[in-house]
């Protein structure tokens, strides 16, 4: 059957969606930062019990991941998708009756990184993937800004609802965000470009059609992971992707607002600060997929990781009870710099692994979780030990360098080289 012909591509319209159900997804990776202080407050939680339940969080939001890929492959990309939604609503309107800290490991971690796990990056290279020929670098881009613009709409409003009227209000805002977004995906959200009569955007005739996958998810995972395992370059790319997870989530987006607390900063400007980083975010991610089509993705990784280095190094030196023009400057680069690492490492990952990319990829983003998850909890008992931050971001800083190194040492293989690991 010949594909329809459109104006504009409808590959465009489900990006949109897709970028927009993002946005609903990422409310509760504004929450914690601007939470811990008022739930410590009022109900005496240690920033260690609270730092364990965003740690149990990322690391599910991570090892959901490529499990999710496997199931959008199976059951479809909607169906999946208003799930997730789903089980971040719940997790975020169940916590406020959460009255002792474990439980917080039901909601902020079980149900909460269930949720978000199964719409991680995962979901933005399937739609990238999947939807796309051309550009697909600049989509990636463009969908790993969703989670960044969904920060910027959600911290300042769960920062000053936490503070003004209480953490509960503010609990309930990230479900109502979530649920929000529910019936556009069921709506507007499509698997396949064929389900509309289209070729994936860019698509020539020699370009293979996406399509349905019936073998079973979970054995398609652990067979991806597999057939990985035996490439050096992917014991590389999730080293750097773990240390780039605890120097964005697991340091920077839980800690930065009680650390700038500890200086004396209101709550409210650390978190502005916060949500800044969020708008450089968008900026440097579209920016970087952009570069990513057209440069050589392990430059464009070490570069990044060598300047995240260098910011979290100067930044126990930055840190006032006020904003001055040295805190914007760090604010400005590493929002450029946040997760403008997306793009590339999606993009070898397709390179080097094919058809089974978007999995590997998937197991490439739980290490980036389980590198959050130990930087989360391993930063609050440095908090709680020594009374200061500062250990954390100088040890930030030089696993960065480590980063950079094994980015560079990434050996594009020959796609003979990994069809003959499978």
């Amino acid at each position: 059957m010949a594909a329809r012909q459109w104006r504009v591509h409808p590959a465009w319209g489900v990006a949109a969606v897709a970028f927009v159900a993002l946005i609903g997804a990422a409310g509760f990776r504004a929450a914690p930062g601007p939470l811990m202080v008022p739930l410590h407050h009022e109900l005496g939680w240690s920033t260690s019990v609270m730092s364990l339940a965003v740690s149990v969080n990322l690391v599910l939001f991570g090892l959901t991941a490529p499990f999710a890929a496997a199931l959008m492959d199976r059951f479809g990309i909607r169906a999946v998708t208003a799930t997730a939604l789903v089980l971040v609503a719940l997790g975020a309107g169940l916590s406020v009756l959460a009255t002792a800290s474990w439980q917080l490991l039901l909601t902020w971690g079980l149900l909460i990184g269930l949720g978000t796990g199964s719409m991680a990056l995962v979901f933005a290279a399937t739609i990238a993937n999947r939807w796309f020929v051309r550009r697909r670098g600049l989509v990636m881009g463009i969908l790993t800004a969703g989670s960044a613009t969904g920060q910027l709409i959600f911290l300042p409003l769960v920062a000053w609802l936490a503070e003004t009227v209480g953490w509960q209000a503010a609990s309930l805002a990230i479900a109502a965000g979530a649920l929000a977004v529910v019936p556009l995906v069921v709506l507007l959200l499509r698997d396949f470009p064929h389900d509309l009569g289209a070729a994936p955007y860019g698509a020539t005739a020699d370009d293979v059609p996406p399509t349905r996958d019936a073998g079973g998810a979970a054995r398609r995972a652990v067979r991806a992971l597999r057939t990985a395992s035996r490439v050096p370059a992917f014991w590389a790319l999730a080293g750097a992707f773990a240390i780039c997870g605890a120097t964005t989530n697991g340091l920077v987006g839980i800690h930065f607002v009680p650390s700038a607390h500890d200086h004396g900063m209101a709550t409210t400007t650390a978190a502005g600060l916060l949500a800044v980083v969020g708008i450089f975010d968008i900026v440097g991610t579209i920016a970087s997929g952009y570069l990513t089509d057209r440069f050589d993705p392990r430059i464009l990784l070490a570069a990044y990781y060598f300047f995240r280095g260098v910011g979290l190094a100067l930044l126990p030196a930055l840190l006032a009870d006020s904003v001055h023009p040295s805190m914007v400057a760090f604010v400005v680069i590493y929002g450029l710099d946040w997760v403008a690492t997306v793009p590339p490492t999606s993009a070898l990952c397709r390179e080097i692994f094919g058809d089974q990319g978007t999995i590997v990829f998937g197991w490439v983003f739980a290490s980036h979780q389980l590198g959050a998850a130990a930087a989360a909890f391993g930063a609050g008992v440095v908090r709680d030990t020594v009374g200061s931050y500062t250990y954390a971001w100088l040890a930030g800083g030089a696993l960065c360098v480590v980063a950079a190194v094994l980015s560079w040492v990434v050996r594009r293989a020959e796609p003979a080289t990994v069809a003959a690991t499978r």
